[in-house]
């Protein structure tokens, strides 16, 4: 073998171009007569033309409810949508297809976990594990569970990069942890969290643990059972699918443990006055009728990421957030919230004494779309001391001229502020 070091060869760099012709939305919006430049894609990403097909395909030529009917349109239906749980089942390395459930959004699949695990398993002075950079949907759930149940939550801090400090989160393990759930990706710093290390020490101490993942599968790889953890969940119009689809990973045992959330149609075996049997897995936690469309149209998106390669992708949004940390650093005046050693491709920023709300009108001026606000992330902005921030959240059909925009715009608000 040669004394020289293997590599591996660095994925192919994207063709841009050619991706941005299967967005419509990017070239047919202006906006005040300017070309839009979408870097919101933190809060909901574009979907490709496939996407878009996939969806009218199915309203057009194939839409029936599913599950029980005889007929062709709902046997159609039904396999597509049966199709898609396998195809999500297949991009997250899960082992079965059942432990594939259709939510609502990252959000509803949280909701579901608190409820339908936590209600069963945990009680009065039990402890659940947070960390200080949660969205509010990976909090407010468990405040809840511990209101209802008199647990208590313990929170994991993070220090001036926005990186947890493992140290003190390692610390908060006791006989009394009994749950912990912790994102992948914070949406409002972009701190991509060592979830694999996070996960074994949970393992170490008997404790289940769930990942948020909203801001992780657009970016990167994921496989569940390398990873080890007990659930993961993500949203499908953050993942270049439709609004109104999310997806809870559990393991099945654990699935197969837990009390259903909701109640209804398709979630039941037998219902009698005076008792209801719970169907299998996954249908016991997809009461009445699923989005059906919106998951075969996830699928579709799913298929089309895969196609680009999210090696590709990560490679193109390292090189637009490099280009855009060195960018908005060069201006005096400008605060980036969030420098952790590893992060996704999202940037939050604060320009001198100008109001987040001021810079995000300011930009969309020039036809610029960023978020602006608390990001549904609170605790986060307390901690920096800061009530909200703009943030730019790339996707890999954006680019370096586009960073170049946003860079120049930003220029152009601490003008008019002086």
């Amino acid at each position: 073998m040669s004394a020289v070091a293997r590599q591996t060869p660095a994925p192919a760099a994207l063709d841009v171009e050619r991706i941005r012709a299967d967005f419509p939305i990017l070239s047919e919006v202006r906006v005040h007569g300017k070309p839009l430049v979408y870097l919101d894609n933190g809060a909901s990403a574009q979907m490709p033309r496939q996407v878009i097909e996939r969806l009218v395909r199915y309203q057009t030529r194939e839409h029936a409810n599913i599950h029980r009917g005889v007929h062709y349109l709902s046997a159609l239906a039904t396999d597509a949508y049966e199709a898609a749980r396998a195809t999500v089942r297949r991009f997250l390395h899960a082992r079965e297809d059942r432990e594939i459930v259709f939510t609502s959004n990252v959000t509803d699949a949280i909701n579901l976990v608190a409820h339908g695990y936590g209600r069963a398993f945990l009680g009065e002075g039990d402890e659940i594990v947070i960390t200080h950079m949660e969205h509010h949907a990976n909090i407010v759930p468990w405040q809840m569970l511990c209101e209802e149940k008199g647990a208590k939550l313990r929170v994991a801090p993070i220090d001036d990069a926005g990186e947890v400090v493992m140290e003190e989160y390692g610390r908060l393990f006791n006989p009394r942890t009994k749950f912990v759930s912790v994102t992948h990706v914070s949406n409002a710093l972009g701190t991509i969290n060592p979830v694999r290390e996070m996960i074994a020490i949970a393992h170490r101490h008997g404790v289940p643990i769930m990942i948020d993942g909203a801001q992780a599968v657009q970016h990167m790889p994921i496989d569940v059972q390398s990873l080890d953890c007990d659930f993961y969940a993500f949203t499908g119009h953050k993942l270049f699918g439709p609004t109104g689809v999310g997806v809870l990973y559990g393991k099945a045992a654990l699935l197969e443990k837990m009390r259903p959330f909701r109640g209804g149609g398709d979630m039941i075996l037998s219902v009698a006055f005076e008792k209801t049997t719970y169907n299998t897995i996954p249908f016991k936690f997809e009461a009445g009728t699923p989005p059906i469309a919106q998951a075969i149209a996830l699928a579709s998106a799913i298929d089309y990421v895969q196609q680009v390669g999210l090696e590709r992708i990560a490679a193109h949004e390292r090189e637009l957030l490099r280009h855009a940390t060195e960018s908005l650093r060069a201006i005096d005046g400008v605060r980036i919230i969030g420098t952790a050693r590893e992060k996704a491709a999202v940037l939050s920023f604060y320009v001198g004494d100008v109001h987040p709300h001021d810079v995000g009108t300011l930009l969309n001026d020039d036809g610029i779309a960023v978020r602006t606000g608390h990001h549904c992330a609170q605790p986060v902005m307390q901690r920096y001391g800061i009530p909200a921030t703009a943030r730019a959240s790339f996707a890999f059909y954006n680019t370096l001229d586009e960073v170049d925009k946003l860079a120049a715009s930003v220029r152009r608000v601490q003008k008019l502020f002086g």
